[in-house]
């Protein structure tokens, strides 16, 4: 392996994300996020000759990463087919079910795939480089009410229809093409000392847009219930409070709304039980030595 591939992306909560998993070395179990491949070894290392792990990922440059072991199994898909392709290939049920969403440090470092703001890059911003609409098609198509419920309900922007507003008279007189042209008209709309943080609101909403992300993670985890043996794990690391609500009201309602099902007797219809009452989050020092993970929210439920 190169050294590029090496640092592809750097797990987050990478040792809790495996006790969390409680692996049994013959189990079979999912990393629905493979990315690097950073979690996918470590899950290797602790399986035996009879376990098998099966990995997704929608990122054509993820397959580079795949290790040449007779217990992985590589799918390129998105994680929300997690259960049609498990079917397929014969692996349901599975003893525990990895999920460590967003944008991997190779998709935001690398300029040409239009994830981060910090280069001059063609607007593009799709996991799935086949998929069909970029951001660029977006900021130059949708209506200004439909951009602005984007801007705050994916990104939480402040004042979204006025930021709407603007990037509508401004693709009026040149349509939206890379990143450094959205960022410039962005830029005089920003707070003072909050530029940063207002930008990353912007890109992370139409990132979350353009890969449809939140239906997908909606998807994985109802199917989660089928896919994930009882007595199993469902463990998720979550970015941003959008992705993480979902996540805790599942694992506790099972439910995305978050209102609990009860039968008769009144008792729970979850399929899932939490294992804590909090999430766990990264280290002070993990922080300090990766800024990536400082939003890092890790939760863990046991399939009933």
């Amino acid at each position: 392996m190169t050294q590029a591939r090496a640092t592809y992306h750097e797990p987050v909560l990478l040792k809790e994300c495996i006790e969390a998993l409680a692996i049994r070395p013959n189990g079979r179990y999912v990393d629905a996020t493979f990315g690097g491949g950073g979690h996918s070894r470590a899950i290797l290392k602790e399986l035996g000759p009879e376990g098998e792990l099966i990995a997704f990922d929608r990122d054509a440059d993820a397959r580079h990463n795949a290790p040449q072991d007779p217990r992985f199994t590589f799918v390129p898909s998105d994680y929300r087919w997690v259960r049609n392709h498990l079917r397929f290939l014969g692996k349901l049920p599975v003893d525990g079910l990895l999920a460590d969403l967003g944008v991997s440090s190779h998709q935001f470092d690398t300029a040409g795939r239009g994830f981060s703001f910090r280069f001059d890059a063609p607007l593009d911003m799709r996991m799935n480089q086949r998929a069909g609409r970029t951001a660029a098609d977006l900021l130059n198509t949708l209506g200004e009410q439909p951009l602005a419920e984007l801007l705050s309900n994916y990104g939480e922007v402040r004042q979204a229809s006025k930021v709407a507003r603007r990037l509508v008279q401004a693709r009026a007189t040149q349509p939206f093409e890379t990143t450094g042209q959205l960022a410039a008209v962005l830029r005089p709309m920003a707070r003072r000392g909050d530029e940063h943080g207002f930008l990353a609101q912007v890109f992370q909403a139409l990132r979350i847009a353009v890969n449809d992300e939140l239906a997908s993670l909606a998807q994985l985890l109802r199917e989660s219930a089928d896919v994930v043996r009882p007595g199993g794990r469902l463990v998720v690391m979550s970015y941003h409070s959008l992705e993480d609500r979902l996540v805790k009201n599942w694992m506790r309602a099972g439910d995305l709304g978050g209102k609990e099902e009860k039968d008769m007797y009144g008792n729970s219809k979850r399929p899932f039980k939490p294992l804590q009452g909090r999430s766990v989050q990264p280290s002070e020092r993990e922080q300090s030595e990766n800024p990536r993970a400082r939003s890092a929210r890790l939760r863990t439920a046991e399939r009933q």
